[in-house]
């Protein structure tokens, strides 16, 4: 079976899909912009990245969500519930975390079904 990778780099691939399934690294936002504001950002590269991979949201089957501060988890909620699609909503966690870098305030990883 074939192992795609898309927007591979040295270190990483952005997503790799392999047996119906696409799996993303790690989406964030612009450093130093608000958690409301990155995680809207880390989400739109979620959408383009499963639209690469050919899926959407609507077959995400897991999200890890890492929040720098899990004061921010209201915040992140709000954005999140937004986006995800109703009826289609997937496993998730969300837990507490230092990022790569300390203006980095939520990172966004999913697994979905191509």
């Amino acid at each position: 079976m074939e192992i795609k990778r898309f927007e591979t780099g040295p270190r990483m691939s952005q997503a790799v899909v392999y047996n119906n399934t696409v799996y993303l690294a790690g989406q964030v936002g612009n450093a130093g912009d608000d958690v409301v504001t990155q995680t809207k950002q880390a989400l739109a590269e979620v959408d383009r990245l499963l639209a690469l991979a050919g899926t959407d949201k609507t077959r995400i089957l897991s999200a890890t969500i890492w929040l720098a501060d899990m004061a921010d988890f209201a915040k992140m909620n709000s954005v999140w519930d937004a986006w995800v699609p109703q009826g289609h909503t997937p496993a998730r966690a969300t837990g507490e975390a230092k990022l790569a870098t300390p203006e980095y305030l939520v990172e966004v990883i999913v697994t979905a079904a191509v």
